[in-house]
Order: C-alpha cells, then sequence, then structure tokens
C-alpha cells in the first residue's frame, strides 16, 4: 500500500517539474499547458464521489488494482500523446486511478490491521505520498536531461506504477465478504446516508479539506515567495522545496507514535492548529533561516495532521469505510483546488503576507472544527450530536474488517 501510494505521485511531479517542456512540444505556454493539472483535480473529485458507490459494490483490492492500471494506461499513453488534446485526455485518466489508490489504500488499512496499528500503517502511507517526491524528482529531471518528458512518463512514471500492480496483487489479501456483509450492500447509496447523516464524519471531511488548502501556501506558493522576497536562485529554492518534503515525511511518520499517546482527535487538533499557525507567519519574517524554519515547522505539524486526521477519519463510519475515505479524497482535492485559488486571489490583493494569512487560518478552523463537532469512536460509543455514531462497536468494526 505504500508502494501504491507512492506511484500515484510522480504523474504530478513530472508535470510540475516540466511544463515547460511539455509546452514547448505542443505550441502551448505554460499556463495553458498547467491546465492539465486542473481538469485531472476535477476529474479526481468527480470520480471520487463516483468511488462511494464502487466501494459499496466491489473489492477494496480490485479497486486499488484497477486505479494503479489506470495510472499505469495514463503514464503510457501520455508519452505517446500527439497534440496537446491527447495529452490532456490522457493525463486526465491518472486522476481517475488517484480517485480509486488514495481512498481505498486507506480502506485497505481497516480490512487488515488492528485498531491499535492502523494510525502507524496510515502514516507509512502518507510517508509513501512524500517520499515520492524526494525520490521522483532528481529521477525525473535526470531521465528528462537525456530522453525528455515523454521518456520521464515512459522510463519511470510507468514501471513505478505496473510495480505497485504487481505488489499489490501479490501482497493483498483477498477479503471474502460474507452473506450478511452483502446484504448490508443491497442500496449503493447507503454508504452515502451513513456518511452524512454522521455530523461527526461531515466535519472530518471538512476539517480534512481545509487542513489541504492551508497547505497549498507551501506546495504551490512557498518557491516563489522565496525567489522574489530574498533573491535566492532556483536551485537553492528546489532544495527548500526538498526540505519542506522531509520535514512532512517525517511528521507523517512520527504522528502515529503520539496518535497512540495523545489520540487521534487530540493530536489531530493540535497539530492543525501549530501548522495553521506556522504558515500565517513565516511570510512575515525578515530573515530567510527564520522564514525557513516557521515553514518547515508549518510541514511538519501538517503532516502529523494529515495521519493524525486520517486515522481519525478512517473510524467514523467502520461499516463504510470504503464511501468515507472516497469523500476524503474529494474533499483533499477540493481542498487543494480551494486553497490554490484563494491563495492566488490573496496574492494578488495583499501580496505573501496575506496569501499565508487567508490560508493559514483555514488550519486554525480546521482546528476549531474537529475539537468541537468530531468525536473519536473508538474513545465513545455514543455521541449526542450524530445519528450513525450511536451504531457504532468494537463488535460491528471486527466483524467488517
Amino acid at each position: 500500500m505504500v508502494i501504491s501510494r507512492f506511484a500515484v505521485e510522480p504523474p504530478g511531479i513530472l508535470t510540475g517539474l516540466l511544463l515547460v517542456d511539455i509546452g514547448l512540444t505542443f505550441g502551448c505556454s505554460v499556463g495553458v499547458v498547467g491546465q492539465i493539472r486542473t481538469i485531472c483535480s476535477i476529474v479526481a473529485v468527480f470520480f471520487a464521489l463516483l468511488m462511494g458507490i464502487l466501494s459499496v459494490r466491489f473489492k477494496h483490492k480490485s479497486l486499488l488494482m484497477m486505479g494503479l492500471l489506470l495510472v499505469s494506461i495514463s503514464a503510457l499513453a501520455c508519452s505517446f500523446a500527439s497534440n496537446f488534446n491527447a495529452m490532456l485526455l490522457s493525463y486526465s485518466i491518472s486522476g481517475l486511478g488517484m480517485a480509486m489508490v488514495m481512498p481505498m489504500a486507506f480502506a485497505s488499512v481497516g480490512e487488515h490491521f488492528a485498531l491499535e496499528t492502523r494510525p502507524n500503517a496510515i502514516g507509512w502511507i502518507m510517508t509513501g505520498a512524500a517520499v515520492s517526491y524526494l525520490v521522483g524528482s532528481p529521477i525525473i529531471g535526470l531521465i528528462d536531461s537525456y530522453g525528455g518528458w515523454r521518456l520521464a512518463f515512459l522510463g519511470y512514471a510507468l514501471p513505478v506504477s505496473l510495480l505497485a500492480l504487481l505488489l499489490a496483487a501479490k501482497g493483498l489479501p483477498t477479503v471474502v465478504r460474507g452473506p450478511q456483509a452483502a446484504m448490508s450492500q443491497g442500496s449503493y447509496f447507503e454508504g452515502f446516508k451513513g456518511v452524512f447523516s454522521n455530523r461527526s464524519a461531515d466535519a472530518c471531511l471538512i476539517g480534512s479539506a481545509l487542513v489541504s488548502a492551508t497547505y497549498q501556501a507551501v506546495l504551490v506558493y512557498s518557491a516563489s515567495f522565496y525567489r522574489q522576497r530574498f533573491l535566492v536562485s532556483t536551485g537553492l529554492a528546489s532544495i527548500f522545496v526538498l526540505g519542506g518534503a522531509l520535514f512532512f515525511t517525517l511528521g507523517a511518520m512520527v504522528s502515529g507514535r503520539f496518535v497512540k499517546k495523545i489520540g487521534r482527535k487530540p493530536l489531530t487538533v493540535l497539530t492543525s492548529f501549530l501548522g495553521g499557525v506556522f504558515i500565517v507567519s513565516y511570510t512575515s519574517f525578515p530573515n530567510l533561516w527564520l522564514s525557513l524554519a516557521a515553514r518547515f515547522l508549518g510541514g511538519l505539524f501538517i503532516g502529523m495532521t494529515s495521519t493524525a486526521a486520517n486515522s481519525l477519519t478512517l473510524e467514523q463510519t467502520p461499516e463504510f469505510r470504503g464511501t468515507m475515505m472516497s469523500m476524503n479524497a474529494a474533499a483533499g482535492n477540493m481542498g487543494s483546488t480551494l486553497g490554490a485559488g484563494v491563495g492566488g486571489l490573496a496574492l494578488l490583493v495583499f501580496d505573501y503576507e496575506g496569501m499565508a494569512l487567508s490560508l493559514g487560518v483555514m488550519g486554525i478552523a480546521a482546528a476549531i472544527m474537529f475539537q468541537l463537532l468530531t468525536v473519536d469512536p473508538t474513545k465513545t460509543e455514543t455521541h449526542p450530536h450524530s445519528r450513525s455514531s450511536t451504531n457504532w462497536s468494537p463488535g460491528n468494526s471486527l466483524s467488517q474488517a
């Protein structure tokens, strides 16, 4: 599952690094070529909603493998795209794959791991995404220097996704659903009802979207901030990006251990709040190294939030984990789109300080929402604000697993 999460990132890394090269190939500006990522994100959001239905009908392993196959097909098609429209269509297929792989990897944790080991498993899966940036960026750059962006799709993105597909086929157990489980899935929309009638689950989704929006202040705008405000070179800015990925990775890895000591909800609240505070502040320091310290700490705490929040979300509706995590993936994609848009608008009107403030506050708002409106079902069996949470019990959870 770690390699599966690793394998869906190369298309995004590749386009992030080589948009200029792709644009030159098709005679398009960077702004136009960049829309392939926008369309891909939109496709991922809508298909994640459909996954809420498919996850009720089909096995999580089968859906995860289908997603990896789609990512492989996308990489192959992109490498042979003859024009921009073909590239747009080919790259959009990877959005379908991502919408299947990410939620099914988390849902599989609920099937194959005991309750106390799930946070660590989720932390490792989140680490797979971060490590993909650390490993993929230099490899893609090296391949591009020898054979161009097409070879990077064919020689890196495709083999990685095929390797993940093979490992998933061989390594993931197949869960056989009994007659009782099949009867409970009579309505494809039962999962949506179970999720949206649970106020705590809804708050988790909104909180995850806000956290995702917050981190766009780092992912999308931090490199430009350091290049324009401190006049650092492009090469040095790329090193800052790698450093940020390392801190995010560290946060995602260690968060599982803190979940056991502090708890899913308290850790989500604390790290989301601290992440938002540091992201608000990183553009305000006149000193480069103080700014970097705040930026890296913001990434560290958001990395911890990603593991803790996914652990909390996974347990909200144990009988509909596939639907819950599919909705969570859609919320994350919508949050990324929201953050990029709001941050860009704030940057135009209020400069970088306004951008960081508008997005960092979203992380603080997420912390407040997690604190006031969510409950950890593994700590209490009833929740006065949620109709669905009263149906949870350890026995139900074990029977689903």
